[in-house]
């Protein structure tokens, strides 16, 4: 799944391409995705994309008229290409610019979703309950023991909650908490003041070094230009299980939490 690294990196790879441009037409292939692509998102042909911005995973076109909202799902890419280039398997929205180039949504799963919007996006259904963005200041230690006390869920589902904060994915959530030091399998609400603060260092500090890096490379990701990221070789311990840890020697273990496979060092982590 893209993380909130590879989003970022997309949203600026394709602001030099999109911004400034006006759409001339929108082609919907496939409308059946993780909700049905709205009748309503032709609004956007002839409109200029003022500005392109991210929140969590979701990337915010905003336009004279209205808003789209795209989200990657699991699988999901944008690509500028010519419109002369054949379109691809899985190529299901496809939005041609006045330059001649076009952006196509490529989603082999689905599981993404392209929306419209005529009033601020924000009151959409799928910005109201988000917690604040990672790499932000109101994302600090004393927010995050605030949102921890009493709580007796395992510290890496409550790091990925978006209600807690948006976009600390499955991989980041493995390699801050090595960072930190910290068990995954830790309750959050016994986790002491100050190894939350060590934590919320560790959170952003892997995620603005992915970004640095152009985002961990997936099987189902590429940046925009076609380039895979490459946080991947800088990973601690995530997709690592049964190799030596690089700080101790010890062996990784995985372990399942939250339905998600978990790498951790037993010896490094407590």
């Amino acid at each position: 799944m893209p993380e909130l690294p590879e989003v970022e990196t997309t949203c600026k790879g394709l602001i030099p391409h999109v911004v400034g441009r006006r759409v001339t037409s929108l082609v919907v292939h496939q409308a059946s995705l993780r909700i049905p692509v709205p009748d309503s998102l032709n609004d956007l042909v002839g409109q200029r994309i003022d500005a392109l911005h991210r929140r969590a995973k979701y990337l915010i076109f905003e336009t004279e008229r209205g808003r789209m909202v795209i989200h990657l799902g699991m699988s999901g890419s944008l690509r500028i290409c010519d419109a002369a280039v054949p379109l691809r398997k899985h190529d299901h929205v496809v939005i041609e610019l006045e330059d001649g180039q076009q952006m196509r949504y490529h989603d082999p799963r689905r599981f993404g979703l392209v929306d419209w919007t005529q009033g601020e996006w924000q009151q959409m259904r799928w910005f109201k309950t988000l917690g604040p963005e990672p790499l932000t200041d109101d994302f600090n230690a004393a927010y995050l023991a605030e949102k921890a006390e009493g709580r007796k869920v395992a510290i890496k589902s409550f790091i990925m909650s978006n209600p807690v904060v948006v976009g600390v994915g499955n991989i980041y959530a493995c390699e801050a908490l090595f960072m930190a030091r910290i068990h995954p399998k830790r309750v959050v609400g016994k986790v002491s003041g100050k190894r939350l603060t060590v934590l919320v260092e560790a959170i952003k500090d892997r995620l603005a070094a992915a970004i640095v890096s152009g985002g961990t490379t997936l099987r189902d990701f590429v940046r925009e230009d076609g380039q895979p990221g490459y946080f991947k070789q800088e990973l601690m311990v995530y997709g690592r299980e049964g190799e030596p840890c690089r700080k101790c020697e010890a062996i990784i273990k995985r372990v399942v939490i939250g339905q998600r496979s978990t790498f951790y060092c037993g010896r490094c982590q407590r």
